[in-house]
Order: C-alpha cells, then sequence, then structure tokens
C-alpha cells in the first residue's frame, strides 16, 4: 500500500448529515451501528441500549449532523411508526425506549367511520406484535427525535442551514475526490460523503437534480393539526380504542394515540381542489387564493375557527376533540412529489435519504418508516463499502462509493416509490374522490372505501428490509 494509500485509511472516513429530523437522526445512528457490528445486521444488538460495539479491521469514521433549526422545540404533530420500522429501532437496542413513548393502538389501526353519526364503515387490524414488545409505535415526534438524540451517534450542529454542496475533483488541500457543503452563516465543511437528508424542499438534491420531476406538487388538500390530552376525552368517549377515521365527501378526520396513549394525535384534511386544479367550491377557490403563497411548513398556523368552519356537520365525538385543540392549531398544505429516478450523485459521494428522495402524502402513516429503513440499508451498505479489503467486502457491489450506493438505491427505491404511489391513492380513497367514487353518492362510497382498505398495509409492514438485503446482496 502506498503512503498515501496508507495515510487516507488512517483518515476517518467523514460523513456529513444535512438535516437533523427523523430520517437524518437514525440515518446517523444506524451508519454507527453497523459499522461497529459485523455487517450481518441480523445479529442481536445488546439489550441494554448500547450501539457501541468494536471492529478495528474498518476504517474509522466521523458522523456530523447539520441542522438548521436553532434547537429542537416541541413540534405539535403525531408520526407513524410502523411495525416494519419498530423492527429497526429495536434492532438498535433503543426498543425500551420507544416503547416508553408510543401510543397503544388496542389492536386496531383505524377504524373508518361515517363522518355524521360514528357508525362504523370499517376496521382494519394492527399488525400483531412480535418477540421483545416490537409493535406498531405511533409518537409524538419530538419523543422520538429525543430518543434518537440521546443514543448520541453523531456530533450534532445547530444553526447550520445548508446553502449548496460541490464535489471537488481538483486536487486542492488533499481535497480530491470529497465534497464541500456550505452553510448559509459562510462556514463551510469537507466530508467524504454527504447524505441529504433536508425534506422536501432539500436544498442537496436541488443541486443535482434540475429536471422536470424535481418539483413539489401541491395535491390540493390542507391538514389542520394538534394535540389534545385523552383525559379530557376518556370520561364518556364512546368507542373502543383511538384510532378513527371519520369520512366525508373532501373530508376527513382522524386520531390516533401517542405518548404512552396521554395523548391524542389530531390531523384533520380537506381537500380544497381537485386534479386539475378545479376548486371543489367557490369558498374553496377563495381559500386557496388566501393560502397560495404559504410553503409547506411546521409552523404555519390559522385560528381555531377555520377548523370549526371545515368540519360543520361532522358527529360530536369529532367537535369535542377540536374544541380541545390550541386556539391557533397547526394549519399545513399538504405537498406530493413526482417519483425521483435518481438517488446518488458525484460518482456516489452524494446520497438522497427520505423525502429528500421520496416524499409522499402522509396517508398511509408510513413516510417516516420509508425514511428509517433508508437510513438501516445506508448504514449496512456504508458499514460494507469501509470493510475494504476484508473477505467480507469481496461482493463487487462494495468496490467503490458509486458502485455501493447504486446497491442502496437498488433496494430502496421501488419500495419507497410504491409507498409513495399508495400513499396518493390513499389519500383520495379517505377523501371519498377517487375517479371511481367521483360518480357515486356518499352512501355508496362506503363499501368501495370498506373492500380497498382491507389489505392495503400488509406489503408496508411485513417487509424485513435484512432479509431483502441479504438476498439482494447474494443475487
Amino acid at each position: 500500500m502506498s503512503n498515501s494509500q496508507e495515510e487516507k485509511r488512517n483518515e476517518p472516513f467523514r460523513i456529513a448529515i444535512i438535516g437533523g429530523g427523523i430520517g437524518g437522526l437514525f440515518c446517523a445512528l444506524a451508519i454507527h451501528h453497523h459499522h461497529h457490528h459485523h455487517h450481518q445486521s441480523t445479529t442481536p444488538p445488546s439489550q441494554d441500549g448500547n450501539i457501541d460495539g468494536v471492529n478495528k479491521s474498518k476504517r474509522a469514521i466521523q458522523i456530523d449532523v447539520y441542522e438548521q433549526a436553532p434547537e429542537y422545540r416541541e413540534i405539535g404533530a403525531g408520526v407513524g411508526v410502523g411495525i416494519n420500522a419498530a423492527r429497526l429501532l429495536h434492532r438498535l437496542g433503543l426498543g425500551p425506549g420507544l416503547v416508553m413513548v408510543a401510543g397503544r393502538r388496542q389492536g386496531t389501526w383505524f377504524t373508518f367511520r361515517r363522518f355524521e353519526d360514528s357508525g362504523e364503515v370499517v376496521s382494519i387490524p394492527d399488525a400483531d406484535a412480535e418477540p421483545g414488545d416490537v409493535r406498531q409505535s405511533p409518537c409524538a415526534r419530538s419523543d422520538l427525535l429525543e430518543l434518537f438524540l440521546a443514543a448520541g451517534a453523531a456530533g450534532l450542529h445547530t444553526e447550520k442551514a445548508c446553502a449548496g454542496v460541490t464535489a471537488l475533483d481538483d486536487d486542492v488541500d488533499g481535497a480530491k475526490g470529497k465534497v464541500e457543503v456550505r452553510f448559509r452563516d459562510g462556514t463551510s465543511t469537507i466530508a467524504d460523503l454527504v447524505v441529504g437528508c433536508d425534506g422536501v424542499h432539500s436544498v442537496v438534491r436541488d443541486q443535482f437534480v434540475t429536471d422536470a420531476n424535481n418539483k413539489s406538487v401541491e395535491s390540493g388538500m390542507i391538514a389542520y393539526r394538534g394535540i389534545v390530552p385523552t383525559s379530557a376525552l376518556a370520561q364518556d368517549w364512546p368507542f373502543a380504542h383511538w384510532s378513527n377515521i371519520w369520512v366525508a365527501k373532501h373530508r376527513h378526520f382522524l386520531s390516533y394515540p401517542i405518548a404512552d396513549n396521554t395523548q391524542l394525535n389530531v390531523v384533520a384534511f380537506v381537500t380544497k381542489r381537485l386534479g386539475g386544479g378545479r376548486a371543489i367550491n367557490d369558498a374553496a377557490e377563495i381559500e386557496s387564493n388566501k393560502y397560495k403563497n404559504i410553503r409547506e411548513s411546521w409552523s404555519s398556523l390559522c385560528d381555531r375557527e377555520e377548523v370549526v368552519a371545515d368540519f360543520a356537520g361532522f358527529d360530536a365525538p369529532v367537535q369535542r376533540v377540536i374544541g380541545l385543540m390550541d386556539e391557533r392549531p397547526g394549519r399545513w398544505k399538504i405537498n406530493d412529489h413526482e417519483p425521483l429516478g435518481r438517488w446518488h450523485f458525484a460518482g456516489g459521494r452524494v446520497v438522497l435519504v427520505g423525502d429528500a428522495a421520496h416524499a409522499m402524502l402522509p396517508h398511509m402513516g408510513a413516510g417516516a418508516g420509508q425514511s428509517i429503513e433508508d437510513g438501516w440499508i445506508l448504514g449496512r451498505v456504508v458499514a460494507e463499502y469501509l470493510e475494504g479489503g476484508s473477505s467480507s467486502s469481496s461482493n463487487e457491489r462494495f468496490k467503490s462509493l458509486e458502485s455501493t450506493m447504486q446497491f442502496y438505491q437498488d433496494i430502496r427505491l421501488p419500495r419507497a416509490q410504491k409507498v409513495q404511489a399508495a400513499s396518493r391513492v390513499g389519500g383520495n380513497l379517505y377523501e371519498l374522490q377517487t375517479e371511481e367514487m367521483s360518480r357515486l353518492s356518499y352512501e355508496d362510497c362506503l363499501p368501495v372505501l370498506a373492500e380497498s382498505m382491507r389489505q392495503r398495509m400488509k406489503f408496508v409492514w411485513s417487509e424485513d428490509v435484512d432479509d431483502s438485503y441479504n438476498r439482494m446482496r447474494e443475487e
């Protein structure tokens, strides 16, 4: 080995993760975990939550996460962590912490109900729990972020908004073959691998993808969001569980439990425009114009009276929940994104994870889970790549960073895009506005919804990404 190669091997492999949300923080944990364990990640992790191990043969790594927010303030939103993603948290040793902060669905994923009288349309059973208390785990985003932060696998830098990235192909200060990341505060850093976890408005993605596919598409739908205490509802709540979706034409109102069932996450969707941009009615036309310049945002708020007006006519339990929402609930514009055909760039030195690669509508509750699956698989491929000359890395896929990232994409892109497409269909189902339903009365839509929902979630929950990885690795 030449001196320069030896020096390079002795330098840590620097990974810059852009975005410190659920996808970014989990990605850091997964890369750290797989680097410190043998790449066959089906080996059980330690039960005490310790994700440190020792594998001295591999090149050392340094992971830094750059987050644009000044701090992790409370975000008033819940997030679905399906059993497929919960398995991966348990494999990191984070299972006990996850169980503590998650809600319990009590055997039902959701019961779909008539909007005006709460009559049951169809109940979708939850995925069965697995050994080790691996189960569906809906959480408050803030609780999940705290769980990941406490595991501490990376240096976290706040107030670092990415302004752009540049692949360095000239040998300046020994940085040839690396990537420069520039921040809005005028600082910069150099990394061997940049992971874009910076969401639907990804700056990293926008550096490399300029074609027609790289655009947000307004779904025509808005969502009101809030969290209410279950203690204020429990006394005469008329249902056996907290997970319910009330459906009306162009409106649906859902709730599910988080925080050990002490809180109810509430999301109320209203379609203002149908496909082609056609407004539902004159009032929706006026309202769409009023809000058309609002970007998709965690922090956009409105008056609670808007929720009251949009959900007039819904049954008493819904009205009680609305009455407990903040005076200024969240109001989000729901954006979709065209499927993106390429997730890695600059010879594999830049790669996308989560919403930056496959932003999806929220109607399957699967977006965070897909980001978590991405991070897990990225962790496995990076570990294999960094094993370098060891026999376990004789697989040709891991000889270069580009072929390694192509393997990551080959595993993850088809599945994530399938969930992305299914989420789009799901939203139209819940709003009773699919092409078939548009010609039907409310009464006739309900059996179509019931039949369509019975099998929809199984492909999301049943996948074990390690099995898929091992199978594709040997092909």
